[in-house]
């Protein structure tokens, strides 16, 4: 990855033995993790300090570490093992990763939004990897941790760098894009979520656009642009905006549904992308744009597609008990992505009976009630049955009975009554989404089912 001259370059106060070409292989927050010749980095949390475990991270191969200067040294290490002195170790991880991010110098996509932030990164990566060495975020690792080791472990050659950047407030995306410098930026849409924080999503819009800081100069911003508080942007320089309305420079027509995938067609080209949705059509239309940019042609481009590796828990299709067939989307929801894995269920031909299972979206604050009751408009037959769990997710079952009293629904206080009552429609024409914010743990649900 770099030498120990590269760490002195960026932190020249140090203590140890310096072989300044010794390099390092690995940078590890873990002291568990066994890597040799690596750089440990001790994170100080709110109930740990990573400073304690030092004794574990050399035995476990790590030959230096960025060293809290307000923290005592241990006087038992090894004289050759290098201890670099910083005022903040998280801060100078940030900067470690800014300087290495700019030393190996990738082409830098960086992504946000209230929804499909993963999906469009697995999109990204799967088209990009076709034909160049690409790193991209694994799982949650979007934040102001986790994107610093996600560059810190970017191999050497890495030619395009997909970064997600996830955020709950204002300043935290302005922060990520600031240490990942992208080349091209893309806000995959404006929802709901963090609303508590935020205030509004004229709040959200504001914290998702802090993206625009980092951006490198003549970088390009890609958009959701059918989101109309998106819409002052579409006369901007380096501005590329994806939709369904006529204005957009990218317009998606002709969307349609065949067995878990969707066909498209941007301009005079038709693609097809292994998930449903026309949500889904435009995560995939915001990595094409990209990749037209830098020269991909179509074939490429569906090659990518084809070979998708998707998340888990994302409109994850799999069988139960008796052959009924389960979408899996509990990674996360907001209203938004909700609604619009409603609308995909409705439209889905071939069953005889479609059933939600609904879950709490969490950090609503104030809004939930609101934003609850909003899903439950978006029910209607060929939906017939809806089941909730969870103390907001009431609020669509309520709704529900109140709107549309031919649909069976019920509210259980209990997974374990879900479960049992699910037993009831286990069957092969049945189709069952479950759909939840991931700290509701709707796999313990699935899991029951599938035995």
């Amino acid at each position: 990855m770099f030498t120990i001259q590269f760490l002195l370059n960026i932190f020249p106060s140090y203590q140890g033995q310096i072989q300044s070409n010794i390099k390092v292989e690995h940078v590890i927050t873990d002291s568990r993790d066994v890597k040799k010749n690596a750089l440990f980095i001790p994170i100080v949390g709110d109930t740990f300090n990573g400073h304690d475990f030092i004794d574990q991270a050399i035995e476990n191969g790590a030959i230096a570490t960025l060293w809290d200067e307000k923290e005592k040294v241990p006087s038992n290490v090894p004289s050759s093992f290098v201890f670099f002195f910083v005022s903040d170790t998280l801060k100078a991880m940030q900067q470690l990763a800014n300087n290495y991010r700019n030393d190996v110098d990738p082409i830098v996509i960086g992504i946000t939004g209230s929804n499909g932030k993963t999906t469009t990164k697995d999109l990204v990566k799967s088209i990009f990897q076709t034909e160049r060495k690409t790193h991209a975020t694994k799982g949650n690792f979007n934040n102001h941790i986790g994107l610093p080791i996600t560059i810190l472990n970017m191999p050497r050659d890495t030619e395009i760098l997909v970064v997600e950047m996830g955020m709950n407030n204002f300043g935290e995306i302005d922060l990520l894009t600031n240490i990942a410098q992208p080349n091209y930026a893309i806000i995959t849409n404006i929802g709901e979520s963090h609303i508590e924080h935020l205030g509004s999503r004229e709040g959200i819009a504001k914290a998702k656009l802090e993206i625009r800081n980092g951006l490198k100069q003549n970088g390009y911003l890609i958009i959701d642009g059918d989101e109309p508080l998106l819409k002052l942007l579409h006369n901007d320089k380096n501005i590329i905006t994806c939709g369904f309305d006529k204005i957009n420079d990218v317009r998606i027509t002709n969307v349609q549904f065949h067995e878990q995938s969707s066909l498209f067609q941007i301009s005079n080209e038709v693609y097809t992308v292994p998930l449903l949705g026309k949500h889904h059509a435009k995560n995939a239309t915001l990595a094409i744009a990209i990749a037209k940019q830098l020269g991909y042609d179509r074939e490429t481009i569906q090659q990518g597609l084809d070979t998708l590796e998707h998340t888990t828990m994302r409109f994850e299709w799999s069988k139960g008990k008796n052959g009924a067939s389960i979408i899996n989307d509990a990674y996360n929801a907001s209203a938004t992505s909700m609604k619009a894995a409603i609308e995909v269920v409705k439209q889905i031909e071939g069953f005889k009976h479609k059933g939600l299972v609904l879950g709490d979206i969490l950090e609503l604050g104030t809004y939930s009630k609101q934003m609850h009751e909003s899903v439950a408009d978006t029910i209607e037959k060929p939906i017939d049955f809806v089941f909730t769990f969870g103390e907001h997710a009431i609020e669509i079952t309520n709704r529900l009975k109140e709107k549309q009293p031919s649909i069976i629904s019920k509210h259980c206080v209990t997974k374990e009554e879900v479960i049992n009552l699910l037993q009831n429609y286990l069957q092969e024409e049945t189709l069952l989404l479950f759909k939840a914010s991931r700290g509701m743990k709707f796999e313990e649900i699935i899991q029951k089912i599938m035995e």
